[in-house]
């Protein structure tokens, strides 16, 4: 089993167990706080209907992958890691945003449910917040998996088992969330894992272009820039990890370097810049109807 594919995939799924951990906790500790503990079964109803829904997800995506016969397999393949390294960015940038308001949308969301709605309008809204996580950590793992069952063997599990260790941890975290421990900071959590996989994402895209030059679809920038596989060959040791986990590889092609640094550069840097503080909210406005 490849370390670096145990790491790619352990930091897929700690990096969104640790979001849908946060939503399910911050929804229970407030039915907990408001003496509504009664309905917490609802919530994990719609939470495994969510996992359940994410699981079933990603082994359609995956058995239909290997279920194409040459080039086509190759060519979903890179379709998939474009999809999933699109869907990550989104997902990124998205809980950059919304990150300070997610708690109080919530809670304002369980109060709408329980005061206007029936009971079990929470196993809804516990499971329209998970799914999106869930199907997000599906196309991203299904993108991990082609690509690194190709770097060496064993390397497709190794992502499904790193991934595994990393959604345990998070359901650890979400514990202690529950259990209102605040020794984690959780804005500098995110911010790391976030840039962590902003590497692994850059390096989904550039063996997307790979994948379609050797179908022949891509006939431009496909000469070697350097060779330094003598020095650090992507087929083994250290070479080998940072392939599985970045996408490295010691003799790229014009392009695929291109389409690497050109997604890195700018996204790092639009990541990396301060979050803008949201505008205060007077006391006593009134909203106006258009």
């Amino acid at each position: 089993m490849e370390f670096g594919s145990l790491i790619g995939g352990l930091l897929t799924g700690l990096r969104e167990g640790v979001e849908a951990a946060l939503i399910v906790s911050i929804i229970l500790a407030y039915l907990a706080q408001t003496g509504n503990r009664g309905h917490f079964g609802k919530i994990w109803v719609g939470t495994a209907g969510a996992v359940g829904v994410s699981l079933a997800i990603g082994v359609a995506l995956f058995v239909t992958v290997r279920g194409f016969p040459e080039p086509y397999e190759q060519l979903f393949e890179a379709a998939a890691m474009f999809l999933a390294a699109g869907v990550l960015t989104w997902m990124l940038f998205w809980m950059r945003r919304q990150a300070r308001r997610v708690k109080g949308e919530l809670q304002a969301a369980v109060d709408r449910v329980l005061s206007e709605g029936s009971a079990w309008g929470l196993a809804v809204l516990a499971f329209t917040a998970v799914i999106r996580e869930g199907v997000e950590t599906s196309l991203f793992l299904v993108g991990q998996v082609t690509a690194a069952t190709g770097s060496a063997p064993g390397s497709g599990v190794g992502v499904l088992l790193g991934a595994l260790i990393g959604l345990a941890i998070a359901v650890v975290i979400g514990s202690l969330i529950y259990a209102g421990a605040r020794r984690i900071n959780y804005a500098t959590f995110f911010r790391l894992t976030g840039l962590a996989l902003i590497f692994i994402a850059a390096g989904l895209l550039s063996h997307a272009v790979h994948e379609l030059i050797e179908v022949g679809w891509v006939t431009v920038g496909t000469q070697t820039v350097f060779d330094i596989s003598g020095v650090l060959p992507h087929d083994e040791g250290i070479g080998l990890f940072l392939r599985a986990l970045l996408g490295y590889t010691s003799t790229p092609e014009l392009i695929t370097l291109g389409v690497y640094l050109a997604y890195l550069l700018p996204v790092l840097w639009l990541y990396m810049r301060p979050v803008p503080a949201a505008p205060p909210v007077l006391e006593g406005a009134q909203v106006t109807a258009a």
